[in-house]
């Protein structure tokens, strides 16, 4: 009897051993889980941050654009019926081209082709593209401001967010949704193009089912829609590159074709959905009636459209400025609510923001954001997802991921987070005067260390990116054993290479934090896309730019630097390169 106590009781002490082990795997598992969920999320937030702040970059150099447009550009003149057949018949199709050949008016034959074509990453020839691009202006053109559909004619619609020129996000949405088609209707909202490399083949597809289902395949406008948005984030480039020869032709044709989609989309008189969002002066008799057609008011209608339509959804109560944008608003679950009652609807859809899984539900349900470019910022960095919405409005989300990585896995969770620190740590560099001057304002002593309180609204208010600093300084900056930060070490070890040697330390800094605005700025001016500027315009182009901004940066220093990269001296500066060069390098990156 002793002996069968005693074998029971080690075996009683042995199984609780295996549960207490257990449940120490259980929490250890759960700690880094939510350990590696923070990390994703905070990755995500300096994405994010970083992406406001180039937008709110761009809507404060609207008017300047706008005005450079109007004076070095002929992107607002027109063509006639004439103009266009004459340039059309320009256009020869050689034998040689063994790509999709298109007959308008367009059928499901022409949609598969070009499907194929471009899942081989065949072009379409420039022709096709011209005349589908006359073929959808014509379309639009007969389209209001919003669009009313019904979901009595058909079992869902499907609603997709944001492609930003993702070609594998669209293609794996129709292999798993299906075709656009009579029975299966399709709404994108808006944002189409740039940031992805394929673009225009997404646009050519879009417009493609459009035509062929002008009823079942709907478009609204997105912020990326717009000509001066394309110089910055990647479009206009892909669009040169790909169609040299005719490249100005279809940017000044897109132009026009973007002022005639139409704006928002009403489903069943009950769910409104917009690209951006809504304020608390949204009103959408108003928006039914904007002249999107009116050519001499189209640059004030783009600047209206760039800074009223990017509305953020937000917890609490009101509409405040979207300072973090630089434009557009905040609205909260009270404007949400008052808006929905005004017009009798029951929920708001949009998209604009990037979620982690592709969706976000807010505002007690009335809110739904839907985002459908998958890896938006990194492979791994998100999800993608579509929405689908039956006769009993209740939405209905898919998940996808285009991507041999999955957000689980650790290696290329790191890697996510170093390019999302890199990232960050540019951006300090690109302020590093002016945050050493906030530094030192709570360090008069010239220490070197201040608070980590002190050190995280030096931070923000320089910045202005609305990140979580405290959690971030161990990644960002040295700290001394007492705790307090040691405030120059952020940028011991950053540099921007390669270094000009007759530029002033200052304008380095100045060049490389507006290096995307001189960038539209250059392409502007470069008006046959050949990459090259003149030294003298370069040099114009600056001066304009720095009375602009008010930047204190004499007129001997602009020389100097126009001398010193012009490398060949030949009286042309490749501003390409030139951007290419001054970037913020990691001095210890290989080690």
């Amino acid at each position: 009897m002793g002996c069968g106590t005693s074998v029971t009781g080690s075996r009683a002490k042995k199984s609780e051993r295996a549960i207490k082990a257990a449940i120490l795997i259980q929490r250890w598992y759960r700690c880094y889980m939510a350990r590696l969920k923070m990390r994703r999320q905070y990755a995500l937030s300096i994405f994010q941050s970083i992406e406001y702040a180039e937008e709110q970059a761009q809507l404060q150099l609207s008017s300047f654009f706008t005005f450079m447009l109007d004076h070095f550009t002929h992107l607002n003149e027109t063509d006639t019926g004439k103009d266009k057949k004459k340039y059309e018949r320009m256009i020869e199709i050689p034998d040689s081209y063994h790509g999709p050949q298109l007959s308008f008016p367009l059928t499901v034959a022409d949609t598969n082709s070009l499907l194929h074509a471009f899942k081989d990453q065949q072009h379409l020839h420039a022709r096709y593209v011209l005349q589908l691009l006359h073929e959808t202006k014509k379309l639009l053109k007969q389209m209001p401001n919003i669009i009313h559909l019904s979901t009595s004619y058909s079992k869902e619609i499907t609603i997709c967010g944001d492609l930003h020129g993702k070609l594998d996000d669209l293609l794996l949405i129709f292999y798993k949704n299906g075709l656009p088609s009579e029975e299966n209707p399709y709404l994108f909202n808006g944002d189409f193009v740039d940031r992805g490399e394929n673009s225009i083949e997404i646009l050519i597809i879009l417009f493609a089912f459009l035509l062929v289902y002008p009823n079942h395949l709907h478009l609204n406008r997105g912020n990326h829609e717009d000509h001066i948005v394309n110089l910055r984030y990647g479009f206009t480039k892909e669009v040169m590159k790909k169609y040299r020869s005719h490249g100005k032709k279809f940017l000044n044709l897109l132009q026009d074709v973007y002022s005639w989609l139409p704006l928002a989309t009403v489903i069943d008189s009950k769910v409104l959905i917009v690209h951006g969002g809504i304020s608390d002066t949204t009103d959408l008799d108003f928006l039914n009636s904007f002249k999107r057609n009116k050519k001499i008011q189209q640059n004030r209608d783009n600047d209206f459209f760039r800074r009223k339509h990017l509305c953020d959804p937000k917890n609490q109560n009101g509409c405040t400025p979207n300072k973090v944008r630089g434009g557009g608003c905040y609205f909260g679950p009270d404007v949400t609510a008052r808006l929905l009652k005004r017009y009798n609807l029951k929920m708001l859809i949009r998209s604009h923001e990037c979620k982690q899984e592709g969706y976000e539900i807010s505002h007690d349900g009335q809110v739904i954001t839907i985002f459908s470019a998958s890896n938006y910022y990194e492979d791994g960095s998100n999800r993608g997802a579509y929405l689908k919405l039956s006769p009993d409005l209740i939405p209905r989300f898919v998940q996808y991921q285009v991507s041999k990585w999955t957000h689980k896995q650790t290696l290329h969770q790191r890697y996510i987070e170093w390019s999302a620190l890199k990232s960050l740590r540019e951006k300090l560099y690109s302020r590093r005067s002016e945050l050493i001057a906030a530094f030192r304002q709570y360090d008069p002593n010239y220490t070197g260390k201040i608070s980590a309180t002190e050190w995280a609204s030096a931070m923000e208010s320089v910045l202005h990116l609305d990140l979580p600093w405290r959690t971030l300084r161990s990644r960002l900056v040295q700290l001394a054993p007492d705790g307090s930060v040691e405030y120059l070490s952020c940028f011991n070890d950053l540099e921007i290479e390669p270094p000009i040697k007759e530029v002033q330390p200052a304008l380095v800094e100045t060049l490389y934090r507006y290096r995307t605005d001189l960038e539209i700025i250059f392409n502007i001016i470069d008006k046959d896309h050949s990459g090259l500027i003149s030294i003298e315009e370069f040099r114009q182009t600056w001066k304009l730019f720095n009375s602009h901004l008010k930047i204190d940066i004499d007129d001997e220093s602009i020389d100097n630097l126009a001398r010193s990269i012009d490398f060949n001296k030949d009286g042309n500066i490749d501003f390409n390169e030139f951007l290419e060069a001054f970037h913020v390098v990691n001095k210890f990156e290989n080690k």
